[in-house]
């Protein structure tokens, strides 16, 4: 296993980390003794960063997360998430807080190492929509994260980069944040490579670059859009069912039928299958501190450490993806 910075923390962490959320499902709908064997073989494989969220299975997630670490007297770094509601606008500040309690509660934890807001990020607060705004972000939400700090609670802060480009670039141009989890896959790379006009996608205007120039640490999420680069229609028993995009096409079998226009990566020889292919080119990035892969099974896990440690796709292969990218218009 490899280790990168995690922007200015201080920490090192795995390039392969362990996501906690519903699309592998492992820590929402796994059995409790595959959890466990689960975790203590990433830990032996090398990975130290485990990401989880108060909303991953309305908590589930967190507490069978925090039972198993727990159970295995684990060291490593742990990352959770709060999402101010729509009721709580009046009082971000104080919701962060709670939130954040709540979350320590359910892990039996007394600190995490981070925590992450996420709600998206839009020009302007929409309570409606649970959306806060960049100076919502840079002003109570960042307050109530030193608050947290002070208490011991909480080492670091960040958020996930979902919402409108120009407002999460205005965030992560401010510098008030730590870390920063970015959408950055074979079907939209925007985060990181440039796109022509009428890209049909999200822009996020290459975010990873706009982190790392603040000194951020960049947590790749949806590595494998979901699934959909994964080249498999069936889905695993305890992965989610169906799976709206984050960041990407319009649905889910938009982004599986472009997955299949990066088929040269396999088919001449620059990766065993899709898998490998997604993982290395997210990790081609030097500005990314770590992919989190989602993970279903004990299989998904060893292959992801194994691929990850064959470092990134060789130059000529990267050469070629802009052509691809450039059908991505108007479709």
């Amino acid at each position: 296993m490899k280790y990168r910075p995690l922007g200015r923390t201080g920490l090192n962490v795995s390039e392969i980390g362990f996501g906690c959320g519903n699309v592998g499902g492992l820590m929402i709908r796994g059995e409790h003794q595959d959890q466990v064997k689960a975790a203590a073989r990433a830990m032996e494989l090398g990975i130290n960063y485990f990401d989880t969220a108060s909303s991953y299975g309305d908590g589930v997630s967190e507490t069978n997360l925090g039972r198993v670490l727990n159970e295995l007297r684990a060291d490593v770094y742990v990352g959770t998430k709060f999402r101010v509601d729509s009721q709580d606008m009046a009082d971000i500040k104080g919701a962060v807080i709670r939130s954040v309690d709540e979350s320590l509660a359910r892990m039996g934890r007394e600190q995490v190492d981070l925590i992450q807001l996420h709600n998206h990020v839009t020009p302007q607060r929409e309570a409606r929509e649970s959306s806060l705004s960049p100076e919502d972000v840079v002003g109570e939400v960042v307050q109530a994260t030193e608050t947290l700090r002070e208490q011991g609670k909480v080492r670091f802060w960040g958020l996930t980069g979902v919402g409108l480009a120009e407002a999460l670039l205005k965030v992560v141009d401010s510098g008030a944040l730590y870390t920063v989890q970015s959408v950055y896959n074979l079907v939209n790379p925007s985060a990181g490579n440039d796109v022509v006009p009428g890209f049909d996608m999200p822009n996020f205007g290459k975010l990873i670059d706009r982190a790392a120039a603040k000194q951020m640490g960049v947590l790749v999420i949806r590595v494998l859009a979901a699934g959909a680069l994964a080249g498999l229609e069936t889905r695993h028993p305890v992965a989610a069912p169906t799976v709206a995009p984050i960041g990407s096409g319009r649905d889910y079998n938009q982004d599986f039928t472009r997955g299949a226009d990066f088929g040269f990566l396999v088919s001449e020889g620059y990766a065993e299958n899709m898998v490998e292919a997604s993982l290395r080119f997210a990790l081609s990035n030097a500005g990314v501190s770590t992919v989190l892969v989602g993970y279903s099974d004990m299989d998904h896990l060893e292959q992801s450490v194994e691929y990850a440690a064959k470092g990134p796709l060789p130059a000529e292969a990267l050469a070629r993806l802009p052509a691809v990218w450039a059908k991505f218009v108007g479709t």
